[in-house]
């Protein structure tokens, strides 16, 4: 390849680019696949590490859970800069980009002086990820258009590997080397992915351009004109309320596990990790989601999310049961809530403006998590494991469950062209 392949590539260009042969074209993802697998890995490994990080520098559990989900605020204010490096540059420039920023800012995380510095490497780790997940989640919907649901829930399935991976390969590495040892662990991980990305990856596969002809456009004459219309601010407010009760679970449960029922650290990250495991049912809950109403399956995932985030503080506290309980938490949340609310919201608007609906999916899904382990450190310090969870994960998805309320399905496009309204 062309060193100009790594930099920018004119959309012009794009669409005259030839496809690859099967074979390489899976192969191509497979690499790309990896390198989200890495990006999960990365994000949730700092949540059951955090014991150890707050016993050395001494950090209230407030600091820790603040430090635990500020990622999502760098993925959060990524939207912006991700969208001009996008429209600069080549997507696979971008993914490596990516890559490289959150796997220096992991590194940098290990020698933290402080808070001050370990709070911004972690903030500008999320905007990283982000980074590399605009382009990877552009460049494989418009390579696998006519198959965007499959190709984006293999996504969330690598995703799911890596988050199952990620707190147990931690745990198991910070307790035999100490907890700054997986941090270079993954920042090694990442340059190494991130040089494959470069050898292997083709513009022929990051480049392409989805055909916009067709009927569907056609189809979506029902659906409101403007972005900002009713269906998407309900949906934006069920990803907000799933976001803040998800990431307030995952900033601060393995501390639960260490502090309050006597987990080691590999038992915590064993139970952490299950949640990778639920966020592999993925591909099934978008496969329920093209089939039915989207909106009696977030009330009911919203409800299942609720109670189950009930039993995690309230219920059966052995190792196994807590497994199954974070298991569930990953699919309701990260499978069902996940995927049905972001592809829901791209249904209510036209084609034309799912690129500008996917922004604001994510700004309302990841920026009000930001806060989401410091709010459940505050209502534990004043209400106690039970009643901080209580409120986050059991009453906060109430708000989402009313917002669905206002759904109009009707006024959304279709998941299957010419099959008719919702």
């Amino acid at each position: 390849m062309s060193s100009t392949d790594a930099t920018t590539t004119p959309a012009p260009e794009r669409a005259g680019l030839a496809r690859l042969p099967v074979g390489v074209a899976l192969i191509t993802f497979a690499v790309l696949g990896l390198s989200y697998i890495v990006n999960a890995a990365d994000r949730q490994v700092f949540p059951v590490l955090l014991p150890a990080i707050r016993n050395e520098y001494g950090f209230s559990l407030g600091e820790g859970g603040l430090l635990s989900t500020i990622f999502t605020l760098g993925i959060g204010l990524a939207g912006v800069p991700g969208a001009y490096l996008l429209n600069r540059f080549s997507r696979r420039f971008v993914i490596v980009l990516g890559i490289a920023i959150f796997s220096v800012f992991t590194a940098l995380t290990a020698v933290s002086v402080g808070l001050v510095d370990m709070f911004a490497y972690r903030a500008l780790s999320g905007v990283g990820e982000a980074i590399q997940n605009a382009a990877l989640f552009a460049a494989v919907g418009a390579y696998f258009f006519k198959r965007r649901a499959l190709a984006i829930g293999s996504l969330n399935f690598c995703y799911g590997v890596g988050a199952f991976l990620g707190p147990r390969l931690g745990a198991q590495f910070g307790s035999g080397m100490g907890w700054r040892a997986p941090f270079f662990i993954y920042a090694i991980a990442g340059a190494v992915i991130a040089l494959v990305v470069v050898l292997v990856v083709s513009k022929r596969f990051t480049e392409q351009l989805e055909s916009l002809g067709g009927s569907r456009a056609g189809n979506a004459d029902h659906v409101p004109a403007k972005v900002y219309n009713r269906n998407v601010i309900v949906l934006m407010v069920v990803a907000a309320t799933a976001g803040v009760s998800l990431y307030g679970y995952l900033g601060l449960y393995p501390t639960f596990l260490q502090s309050q029922l006597g987990f080691t650290v590999v038992q915590a990250g064993s139970a952490a990790g299950m949640f990778g495991l639920g966020a592999l049912m993925g591909i099934p809950a978008g496969l329920l989601g093209d089939r039915f109403n989207q909106r009696w399956i977030l009330l009911a995932s919203l409800v299942a999310a609720s109670i189950v985030g009930f039993l995690l503080f309230h219920g059966p506290t052995t190792p196994g049961w807590q497994s199954l309980l974070s298991f569930l938490t990953g699919a309701t949340g990260s499978g069902l809530l996940f995927t049905n609310t972001y592809s829901a919201m791209q249904r209510a608007v036209r084609p034309d403006k799912v690129g500008q609906v996917s922004g604001a999916f994510v700004t309302s899904w990841y920026l009000p998590s930001a806060l989401a382990g410091y709010l459940f450190a505050l209502l534990q310090g004043s209400l106690g494991w039970g009643g901080a969870s209580l409120v986050q994960l059991s009453l906060v998805p109430v708000i989402g469950i009313v917002a669905l309320l206002f759904l109009d399905t009707s006024r959304m496009t279709t998941a299957k062209v010419g099959a008719g309204h919702h």
